[in-house]
């Protein structure tokens, strides 16, 4: 009797042990189900905007050249300084016509009285080319600016059409950029632009569109571009006509917002909330779709909170591993942008 009853507390024992074992293993493996998976919800930026390059120039330039052969007698300016609309920057020898004309208002004065009317309006015509041949002796501005370089001294020997010089008006900077027809749609006249110069750092210039023609031209590349004009009114003086420039051209405003996984989102009476993972402070948000497997969070996160998973993947075994990545599966390089994201027009989302 005495060791049957042995044996069954012998028996209830190892019960008992398998029993707490099976107990203690099956806790263990809810943990090991339950173990906690993170998010981080990223501030990502969306620039609409169109890339452009090419180089600056002054808001208008003009050629200095003689418009007939001749000796240069007199140099009015230098580099460097201002002149005005109409002056004289450069003359050229002009006795000889001086002469001619001279003497056509002397022939004109004594036949005025025995002339017909014909005879008077031929020879006000023949002093208008004289007038015209003693201008044409002179460089002259064409508008207020800066004589940008001068290559001329007296006693110099000029041809028709050498080139002496240049005057720029540098009140303003111009542009032309090539922008794709698949662009034009998206352009304003006052659109914002910015420069980035290379002669002047990384600091941005900020100028506008002021318009494009209604033609549109072919390149070499055999590509359809319109040339799209802009400008700048304030500008470094360290920026100088011909400095090559990268910008954009803005078509709307820079958007800043947070993505984070759709699976960081759990819903309570239909209302999304996240839980952040300090403290497992659960909190409301007001979320939209962004790409499948984010979303896009209008209130609620600022950026860079840790959350805690509320929904599960519907994957299995390997392809959920692959999605979790550790328990991070919005970690990514860069914490690059869902498919749906991005920018148009050329431009990218920036971090």
């Amino acid at each position: 009797m005495k060791k049957k009853i042995k044996i069954i507390i012998i028996c209830a024992v190892s019960l008992l042990v398998i029993i707490i074992g099976l107990v203690v293993l099956r806790s263990l493996l809810g943990k090991k189900t339950e173990e906690k998976v993170f998010y981080t919800a990223n501030k990502e930026s969306y620039e609409n905007v169109i890339e452009i390059s090419g180089t600056i120039a002054a808001a208008q330039e003009q050629t200095l050249q003689a418009l007939s052969a001749g000796t240069v007698t007199e140099v009015y300016v230098k580099e460097g300084d201002r002149v005005k609309k109409g002056d004289i920057i450069i003359q050229l020898d002009d006795s000889e016509q001086v002469y001619n004309l001279e003497k056509h208002d002397y022939n004109t004065a004594t036949k005025r009285l025995t002339a017909s009317e014909r005879e008077l309006k031929l020879l006000e015509t023949e002093r208008a080319t004289l007038v015209q041949k003693v201008n044409d002796r002179k460089v002259i501005a064409t508008f207020d600016g800066i004589i940008a370089d001068l290559k001329a001294s007296v006693g110099d020997s000029l041809a028709a059409k050498d080139k002496i010089g240049t005057l720029v008006n540098t009140d303003y900077l111009t542009a032309e950029v090539e922008v794709t027809e698949t662009d034009v749609s998206k352009l304003k006249v006052g659109q914002k632009v910015l420069f980035t110069f290379p002669a002047y750092g990384k600091d941005t210039v900020t100028g506008y569109v002021t318009g494009w023609p209604a033609i549109g031209s072919v390149t070499n590349r055999g590509a359809t571009v319109v040339k799209v004009k802009l400008r700048i009114d304030d500008y470094p003086e360290q920026i100088l006509p011909y400095f090559s420039f990268t910008g954009k051209i803005e078509i709307s405003p820079t958007e800043t917002y947070v993505v984070v996984s759709r699976y960081a989102i759990g819903y309570e009476d239909k209302e999304p909330f996240v839980v952040i993972a300090k403290g497992e402070q659960k909190k409301a948000v007001k979320v939209q779709p962004y790409g499948n497997e984010y979303v896009k969070v209008l209130e609620g996160l600022e950026g860079g909170e840790v959350l805690l998973q509320q929904t599960k993947p519907k994957t299995s075994g390997s392809n959920r591993n692959r999605n979790n990545n550790g328990g991070n599966n919005n970690n990514r390089s860069g914490g690059g942008a869902p498919s749906g994201g991005g920018s148009q027009s050329g431009g990218a989302p920036r971090r």
